[in-house]
């Protein structure tokens, strides 16, 4: 499932447009696909995902106590991204320093992961992720069934940046 969004984040190098975030207007419809409601509190959430992009939950229940008089528990807002990461509605990913961050858009794209910095960031690379998931889908793993495919390219920065 793809979701076509209204805003558009850039890629940090070419400046070309990779990742559709979801406006409000359509997050609530998702939300309303899943019988889940539109509380406050969510839409804080997503608020403050739309502005990160990729954020793990301390990172979300900072931005919205930062910019929103809604009143949330970090631990609150940690349930909020797991159940739309469970919906489908956002995607998760583990770093390698074992923090759960969430992406705001769940439409196919690849991420770099900085490994100094601990953050993730969208990379241009539809044909490559096509490739994979082409050959990935033909591919046998006995008792399993390809889904999708997620790839991370980890990185480290140069001694320039």
């Amino acid at each position: 499932m793809e979701i076509i969004c209204n805003f558009v984040i850039e890629d940090y190098v070419t400046m070309q447009p990779i990742v559709n975030i979801p406006g409000f207007e359509e997050f609530k419809s998702q939300l309303r696909k899943h019988n889940l409601r539109a509380t406050s509190q969510r839409l804080a959430v997503h608020g403050a995902m739309m502005e990160l992009v990729h954020a793990s939950a301390d990172m979300v229940a900072e931005k919205i106590a930062e910019t929103s008089k809604v009143k949330i528990t970090q631990s609150s807002v940690y349930n909020i991204l797991a159940q739309l990461a469970l919906h489908g509605i956002y995607r998760h990913r583990l770093s390698i320093n074992n923090k759960m961050y969430f992406d705001v858009c769940n439409a196919k794209h690849l991420h770099m992961y900085d490994m100094a910095r601990h953050t993730f960031r969208d990379l241009p690379a539809n044909d490559i992720f096509d490739l994979l998931q082409e050959q990935m889908g033909k591919k046998r793993f006995r008792g399993y069934k390809v889904e999708g495919v997620d790839v991370v390219i980890l990185a480290r920065p140069n001694k320039k940046h």
